[in-house]
This record gives C-alpha cells, structure tokens and sequence, in this order.
C-alpha cells in the first residue's frame, strides 16, 4: 500500500519540460500515438520558443535548413532554406495553436527541482512561478529543456577585457535590447556560427566589424530561395516541401560521410566555394583554411554569401591570431596589431548543459544527469520513467527529436500494453563500455561539455546517434526493452 495519496486530477501521465521545438514535438506524438495520456508542457519562460524566445541578437537565425528543421507533420512552406529567428518563432506558434498543443502549455512555470518518489512510482516536479510555488506530479518526465546554459556562456579567458576595457563587452546570449551600435568599430572574438551571423548583420549600422578568430571555420555559401525551383511550379506547395525535406535530409547526410570519406577533396571544394566569394585584397591563408578536416567541427552556412558582402563593401574584416591582452580601447594580439573596438562581443560559444540547472533527486538522493550513460540517447542509466531530447551534430535538431519522440511513445505504449509503470535503464555489470562524448565533435565547447552531458558506449543501446535514417528505424521498429528494467504497480 502506497503511504501518500494524490488526487487523481494532480497527476499528469507526461510531463514535458520546455516548450521549444523538442517540447512542442513530443506533445504532439503524444496526442497523436497515446491520446488517452494526460500531459502538460511547463515552460519557465512567458513565451513559447525556447532558443528563438531567448537569443536576441542581430540577425539570429537557423544554422541548418528549415525543412528539416521544421516538424514533419507540420512542414515549413516558406520559400527559403535558411529563416531569422522571429520566423522560427512565429513557425512554432502557429504550429502549437494549430495542434491545440498551445492549450497544454504552462507559461512562466519555472521547474526548480524534481524528485522521483519510489513507493507512489511518481515525479514531484516543484516550479516557481510568479504567485509562488506550484507543485505538479507526474508518471513520466521528459526534458525537452535543450542543450546549452540558459543562465552562463562557456567563459572565455580573455586578458585584461574586464579590467581595462572602457567600452561595451557583449555575449550574444545576453544581448542588451538597447545597444546602440550605429558607427561604432566592433570587435566579434569567434568564428562558429553566431559570429558568422552576427557580421553581416552588424555591418550594416556599425562603422566596421572585426571578426577576431583564433582560427578558421569552414564555411558553406547556401543560395537561401527554393522559390524558381520548378518542384514549385510542377507541385503543391505540401508536395514540394516534402520533396525538399526529404532533399535536404540526404544531402546533409551525404555531406557529413563525404567529408569523412574523402576529406582532402571535401576540402578542396569547400575551400574553393569561399575563394570565390572573397575580395581580391583577402588571402585565403591563415583567414579561411582551417586545420581540421571537413565536418570535425561543423561547418557555417551564410545564406546568398551574405558574410562576404560587408568585406567586399570594405566595411568589415577577418583578422586571424592570439590575443595578448586588451586594453581601454584595443584589442592588442600576439603579432602586435591593433583592433580598435568600441564594443567588443565574445561570441566564444555556449555552455552545455543537459536539464536546464533542474535540481533531480531520486528518493530525496541528489542525481547528476552528467554521470549518466545514455540509452539510445534518449533515456537516461538508473533514473526511472525519464527522457531527454537531444539533436544531431550532422543534421538538424529536429531530426533527433523526431527519432527521440518516437522511441519515448513505443516505450510508453509498450509499458501500457504490458501493466508496466516504471522503466529503468540498466547496464549490465558484465558488459563492458567505453565511454565516448555524447556529440563527438572536436570544437571546445563539446569538449568542455564532456563535464556537464550524459556519454555514450560503444556497443547496444548505448550507443550514440550519427544516422537519421537508421535511428528513425530503430526507434520504430527495434527492440524497445533491451537492457531496461521494467516494474508494475505492486514493485517498490
């Protein structure tokens, strides 16, 4: 006999943390594969969004191509491959309204802790909201928080930047909505994907732009209009998005294992793509020859080559080297050059994090999600009647969300089917793993994330993610239990 009792109408089936694109994603298979369970979304935040709610940057945008990015079974119809951020965000509201999964959702119910009570098979899940704190109890929880730090970038270490610098230093994730930049010499120490972003988007207020790097990413002109494509002209508008999801799901794929193949090709024609964007008065060597292999790191994508166009106009510029320090008003780097910057944005990356600093505890024991092994990258090792939602390295977020939202259902129904109430990942003691990152990149924000994410194995269902097409398969047809402990209503 359970010690607490709860009122049938207080406890949800699924609770669903997050209400970005993983969030909204899982409710839908939900309602849609299991439309007898109860879910709510908690979502800290007053909108809806996630990433596309909180970045505010100039010229945020996707960093892969709507088609996949968007849902499957509401796909994105914009003529354009590439969109801003305030697109993404409309896309994701219109898609909730439209599902009625807006009707779920719980605005500025921040989740503080949760706690897994064995003897009632149940998660207490704590938020703080702005009337107080509301409790919520759940049968299963799924994160759909994301994967970086909401509260902290990756910190760089950047000499005398904090001490002596009179002008404004930027992070993009915290950026002030009443920066004025107009005419004034910018600084971007970076170059992934949000500095990439940011120059061209800048360039047009600012006097000039700087892009500072330590060294070189490679970068992929993308021609941003689908719209003369005859798929268009011979099709449906929801034939042809099919088409060019589908398009983009392959060539994607095809171009990681490209790289992979034949990297010194790859790199060729990468490289090539760039020389011909470039001005004649910018050499190639040290700004856009990077020293990796093609997709060790990912690639950027700038939309019709807008990243050239500011450099081509003399209004901005890529400078390759260490700093030494900074002072009130320059960046001084190892060679002994000068950056002017009134403002100086530390585009350095992100901080990853898996839970969104969610306290967890399993019968009031504190559990750290990092030491965890993931089971099909979706379940986490010895924690009950939870999933996360993670993305791809090599394909759009919304992919592996797709593939996570379809095993977490099947394990779902395969436990209703069967009178299971609690499922549990377990390694075997006799197997034996060796433990690899969660997203296998050589960038330094994956590398430091190797404290803060769950791992992967090398073998079963500990094994990572590299392939849409085989994980999707996977999800929906492989086997569903294989090293989970499964409980009923009398285990305790």
């Amino acid at each position: 006999m359970k010690s607490d009792t709860f009122n049938h109408a207080d406890i949800y089936d699924v609770i669903i943390v997050g209400a970005g694109i993983s969030g909204i994603n899982i409710a839908h298979h939900l309602k849609t594969k299991l439309p007898d369970l109860t879910y709510a979304i908690l979502e800290g935040r007053n909108s809806i969004g996630g990433t596309w709610d909180f970045f505010r940057y100039p010229g945020l945008r996707s960093d892969t191509d709507l088609f996949t990015f968007g849902y499957s079974w509401n796909l994105w119809t914009e003529k354009r491959i590439i969109a801003d951020g305030d697109s993404i965000k409309r896309y994701l509201w219109t898609t909730a309204e439209k599902d009625g999964i807006d009707k779920h959702i719980r605005l500025q119910h921040h989740v503080h802790s949760a706690n897994w009570i064995s003897r009632n098979q149940l998660w207490d899940v704590i938020t703080q909201t702005p009337s107080g704190t509301v409790s919520f109890h759940a049968r299963f929880v799924v994160l759909g928080t994301g994967y970086y730090d909401y509260k902290e970038p990756l910190p760089a270490v950047i000499p005398g930047l904090d001490q002596k610098f009179k002008g404004a230093i930027v992070h993009p994730q915290f950026w002030p909505e009443d920066l004025d930049y107009t005419g004034k010499d910018i600084v971007i120490i970076g170059s992934g994907a949000t500095a990439i972003t940011l120059l061209p988007s800048l360039a047009r207020r600012a006097g000039h732009v700087t892009m500072l790097q330590r060294s070189p990413a490679y970068i992929i002109p993308e021609d941003n209009s689908t719209g003369q494509s005859l798929v268009y002209k011979m099709l449906p508008v929801a034939w042809s998005s099919k088409l060019w999801r589908l398009f983009f799901m392959w060539r994607t794929l095809l171009l990681f294992h490209f790289c992979r193949i034949f990297p010194r090709w790859a790199r060729s024609q990468l490289l090539k793509g760039v020389a011909n964007q470039l001005p004649p008065d910018v050499p190639m060597n040290p700004h856009f020859e990077p020293t990796y292999r093609p997709w060790d790191q990912r690639p950027c994508f700038t939309p019709n080559a807008d990243f050239f166009e500011p450099m081509r106009q003399g209004k901005a510029a890529v400078v390759t080297g260490r700093i030494q320090t900074v002072t009130e008003s320059a960046i001084i780097l190892d060679s002994g050059e000068h950056l002017t910057a009134d403002i100086i944005v530390t585009a350095t990356g992100i901080k990853l994090s898996l839970g969104g600093h969610i306290k967890f505890n399993i019968d009031g024991t504190h559990v750290d999600l990092a030491d965890r092994y993931a089971w099909n990258a979706a379940l986490l090792q010895n924690i009950p009647n939870m999933a996360f939602v993670i993305g791809y390295v090599n394909a759009s977020w919304t992919l592996g969300a797709e593939v996570t939202a379809h095993r977490i259902c099947r394990l779902l129904k395969h436990m209703q089917n069967r009178g299971y109430t609690v499922a549990i990942p377990r390694m075997p003691v006799n197997l034996r793993v060796r433990p690899s990152m969660l997203w296998n990149l050589d960038a330094t924000y994956a590398k430091e994330a190797a404290r803060s994410m769950p791992i992967c194995g090398d073998s079963g269902p500990w094994v990572g993610r590299t392939n849409y097409f085989r994980d999707l398969w996977s999800a929906q047809h492989g086997d569903i239990s294989k090293h989970v402990e499964f409980l009923t209503e009398e285990d305790q």
